[in-house]
């Protein structure tokens, strides 16, 4: 098939999404599909191409379309900068699908929508989140979707609850690259390394969308609570932005823990992220104490696949998306917010390794089927 991915934000970018664009996008290549993404022109820092900044193969063609980029714009306020930018950029994509004989047009947001549909070309949308204002419309455009594919199955069920078909609507998560799958460590190895002290580690972005706390400050205090109590670990705290990395630095700090108890490396290249999760024994998903539909509903973390396939115990907080991916025989959960109960199934995973190695074989089962060629597979499929 011709495919077209129309995406609305810049690209390449340091945020998750990106990723996820260039995973999906290359995930469709190497099914043998013709692969087109567009993306819009908006400035960013980010001087290498998406490929090598991804680290995906260059098996997929990038359109960037020369739309007026207003959120860099002097002369247009912030509050209207948005606005301005998708009216332009989707004037373009209509201009740019009119001689394409696409068929099929693939997007992540509702805002290209519109554009869209009006070729009569067939229509996936992939949901990360669903909209707070004019919800109405955006219903009426979801049911004119071929299929529209929610990260959660708390997202479907509020998609759903709407009033958008729920014969068009599947629940697919995120996934892993095949290439960081790899063979679980016997229990020995593990066993050798409580000898001096274990990594507790956490590998990812430090702040959501929207400035949202990942709930690493959890972790932080976690390491506290397991120092106060005398049980020795290391932490390694993998990602960025800087001013979070800071923020972060000088609570540890706060508290007790010197740069030897709790390391914070920054933001890593694409390619270190692996090597980073293979150096912990510990992986730690936290998250704070919210009703924030971010953590009810929308979440499909990447770095949970990630953890699943680096082979390492994973220690989770509590949250309804999460349940997708993992239960009871593949991590040990604890209470949002908690850092008490962190530390606690922390130490639960250090004082049992056999345990921990058996839910750790079992994880990393499970994510074999979440690869981006199987994830990309099955939604094609249909």
């Amino acid at each position: 098939m011709k495919i077209i991915y129309i995406s609305h934000t810049r690209f390449p970018t340091e945020k998750a999404h990106g990723h996820q664009v260039a995973q999906v996008c290359s995930a469709m290549a190497r099914l043998d599909h013709n692969v087109t993404l567009v993306t819009p022109t908006v400035w960013t820092p980010i001087t290498e191409s998406p490929f090598e900044y991804y680290s995906v193969p260059e098996n997929f063609k990038w359109v960037r379309l020369k739309n007026f980029d207003a959120l860099n714009s002097r002369l247009i306020p912030n509050f209207l900068a948005f606005m301005f930018s998708m009216r332009s950029y989707r004037k373009k994509v209509s201009e740019f699908l009119k001689p394409n004989d696409a068929d099929l047009l693939y997007c992540r947001s509702h805002v290209v929508l519109p554009s869209m549909l009006k070729t009569g070309k067939p229509v996936i949308l992939e949901l990360h989140t669903l909209p707070n204002r004019g919800r109405s419309s955006f219903v009426k455009l979801c049911n004119k979707c071929k299929r529209v594919i929610c990260l959660t199955t708390p997202m479907k069920d509020e998609l759903v609850k709407l009033g958008v078909d729920g014969q068009k609507v599947i629940v697919e998560g995120d996934a892993v690259r095949e290439e960081i799958l790899c063979e679980v460590p016997p229990v020995e190895n593990f066993v050798e390394r409580l000898g001096g002290h274990p990594v507790v580690g956490y590998v990812g972005s430090l702040v959501a969308r929207n400035s949202l706390s990942k709930g690493v400050d959890v972790l932080v205090e976690a390491l506290s609570v397991l120092k106060k109590q005398g049980k020795a670990v290391r932490g390694l705290i993998v990602g960025g932005p800087d001013d979070w990395k800071k923020k972060y630095e000088d609570h540890a700090r706060k508290i007790g823990l010197s740069s030897d108890e709790v390391v914070f490396t920054g933001k890593v290249s694409s390619s270190n992220v692996s090597a980073m999760m293979k150096s912990c024994d510990v992986l730690v998903y936290p998250a704070p104490a919210s009703n924030h539909p971010y953590y009810m509903r929308d979440t499909s973390p990447l770095k949970i696949f990630e953890y699943m396939a680096a082979g390492k115990p994973v220690v989770a907080a509590n949250i309804p998306p999460i349940r997708d991916i993992l239960d009871e025989g593949t991590a040990e959960f604890f209470t949002p917010g908690s850092s008490e109960e962190c530390a606690k199934a922390i130490h639960g995973v250090i004082s049992n390794p056999e345990a921990a190695h058996q839910r750790t074989i079992n994880a990393r089962k499970k994510v074999g089927g979440y690869t981006w060629k199987k994830r990309m597979a099955r939604i094609l499929e249909i």
